[in-house]
């Protein structure tokens, strides 16, 4: 911990760390009448993060290849030090954040809070929505196994109701007419790589505008 310490002296003498800290995070003030429901869209950054570290460390070990996903995710729970642990917290951490982001977009609608000044938070905020759930999705087709691979058939036959347009929607999805390894590149590239960085530039206008605004609270 000492290490530590003067480390973060090491750096806060230079780049003048504490000063930002007690700005933005220790000393922020937030109205008084905010309940533990205010906390939704916060933990549900926290868990993207936690998906983030699991996901790079997943990332180590799996092989998004149709003759060897499923092989390297069952090396990884089997064989990989606490890898069982790192891979359980990833699937529980996606589902948990669903879970948040739809309870966060459901206090924001109850209270209103989408109303002026806010009319950005609210559109960045169903951007999100949309991205966490691909992302979901996305991901639940990389073990490669039959049930993922089912649901993956299944959720991409949806665009494919869209008249006119729907069979050239599904597929693009598929990167072809079925399920291949076409569609597991496809997603895995999706999932570790366009759709985070996209939801991160969502994130930080979302945090620049609550900066900007404050944080708002029921009347």
């Amino acid at each position: 911990m000492r290490l530590l310490g003067r480390i973060f002296d090491w750096f806060d003498e230079r780049y003048e760390l504490t000063p930002l800290i007690e700005k933005n995070v220790t000393h922020k003030q937030v109205p008084r009448t905010l309940g533990w429901s205010a906390c939704f869209g916060g933990l549900a950054f926290l868990t993207f993060l936690v998906q983030v570290f699991t996901g790079m460390l997943l990332l180590m070990y799996y092989k998004p290849h149709p003759s060897a996903a499923w092989d390297s995710v069952t090396f990884i729970k089997s064989n990989v030090p606490m890898g069982w642990l790192v891979q359980r917290i990833h699937t529980v951490g996606a589902n948990t954040m669903i879970v948040l982001v739809f309870m966060h977009f459901a206090r924001v609608a109850y209270y209103k809070i989408f109303r002026k000044p806010r009319e950005l938070h609210w559109i960045s905020g169903v951007v999100l929505m949309l991205i966490t759930t691909i992302m979901a999705f996305t991901g639940y087709l990389l073990p490669w196994t039959q049930l993922s691979y089912w649901g993956a058939k299944v959720g991409t036959e949806i665009p494919g109701a869209v008249p006119w347009i729907g069979e050239g929607i599904r597929n693009w999805v598929r990167r072809g007419p079925a399920i291949s390894g076409e569609t597991l590149g496809f997603f895995f590239s999706l999932h570790i790589w366009i759709l985070p960085a996209v939801a991160v530039a969502f994130m930080l206008m979302h945090f620049m505008m609550i900066r900007r605004t404050g944080i708002s609270r029921p009347l």
